[in-house]
């Protein structure tokens, strides 16, 4: 049985989803303190599994510690390798509250409670431990938005096969709140300039330090007030604004410098997978051809259970000796 993409309307939980950002990003900031730098900050992310989401194993206390929001049960839970686990109830609270909580839960656990105690890319946020505003939490929105993320997460796992170049997980950084997929043309990118609110320019530059495409997914909020997916381009090449894209509800945002879908565009449509697939692939056409991307060294077939890609040492189009 195929899940159905659930209504996520953002104006109804926009402040349980803040709440739920804020949150990660303490368990994110946890993660960014105990694991080696990875290219593009691709080891601080989350990814979805089949209860929330998760940090995945990160090195710390006994050997790993694994924390999950569980977006099911709404719980946060850490589990580390000797076999110690511990949780927490996600409710109504402060992030004052949350933050308490999750350094007692990894004390319990044998984790290091230590790591920078302030959001990022969000402008003038307090500190973690200062911010005793009282936060709502709707546990069924919060589930909504999980079961939208496990579709979306899916669909940008197929969209991921098609393409041999290197290209990232599937994943979820805490600092925007978006779910997200990129492609790398291989060649390097000018620097970028910078001057994302709360996170270093040195971060932001190592993150565009190569051509891109990139799309995603937002919950709402941020010039976007609602449910969204984007693409973009970085460098954005001359003509990326005005290329013909698919499906007809999606539109280049000019404040924003980026291609946006209505996630009710694709809730609302025949085939949700189809729309989507077709966003993605249309957008990164329209930044590959235009920048020139060396695209029969980079693209392939989208992946199919069970059937192992031929192997060739031909590049398309031309034929050996």
């Amino acid at each position: 049985m195929t899940m159905s993409w659930p209504d996520i309307p953002f104006e109804p939980w926009r402040e349980t989803c803040a709440a739920l950002h804020l949150y990660a990003q303490v368990v994110g900031k946890y993660r960014l303190a105990r694991a080696p730098w990875i290219n593009h900050s691709w080891h601080a992310t989350f990814y979805v599994n089949a209860r929330g989401l998760t940090t995945s194993i990160v090195p710390d206390g006994p050997g790993g510690i694994e924390i999950e929001f569980g977006l099911l049960d709404h719980k946060v839970t850490g589990q580390a390798s000797d076999g110690r686990f511990g949780s927490f109830i996600l409710a109504d609270m402060s992030v004052a509250d949350f933050y308490s909580s999750f350094l007692d839960l990894l004390a319990e656990i044998g984790g290091t409670p230590e790591f920078h105690g302030r959001p990022n890319e969000i402008a003038d946020a307090l500190p973690f431990r200062d911010d005793h505003k009282a936060r709502p939490y709707d546990p069924n929105a919060v589930t909504c938005f999980f079961h939208a993320c496990v579709q979306i997460d899916r669909v940008f796992k197929q969209f991921r096969t098609g393409f041999l170049g290197k290209v990232s997980p599937v994943h979820l950084f805490w600092g925007s709140f978006d779910l997200a997929v990129t492609r790398f043309s291989g060649r390097l990118a000018p620097r970028h300039p910078g001057g994302i609110p709360a996170l270093p320019d040195d971060v932001t530059c190592e993150a565009y330090s190569h051509e891109v495409s990139s799309a995603g997914f937002w919950p709402g909020g941020g010039g976007v007030e609602f449910p969204a997916f984007y693409s973009y381009a970085y460098p954005a090449p001359d003509g990326f604004s005005d290329a013909s894209i698919a499906p007809d509800s999606a539109y280049f945002d000019t404040v924003l410098g980026e291609f946006i879908l209505p996630y009710d565009a694709v809730r609302r449509a025949d085939d949700p997978d189809a729309t989507l697939m077709q966003f993605l692939q249309t957008t990164y056409d329209a930044a590959a051809r235009l920048a020139e991307w060396d695209r029969a060294r980079l693209e392939c077939e989208t992946g199919v259970p069970r059937r192992p890609r031929a192997y060739t040492n031909v590049l398309p189009g031309k034929l050996s000796d």
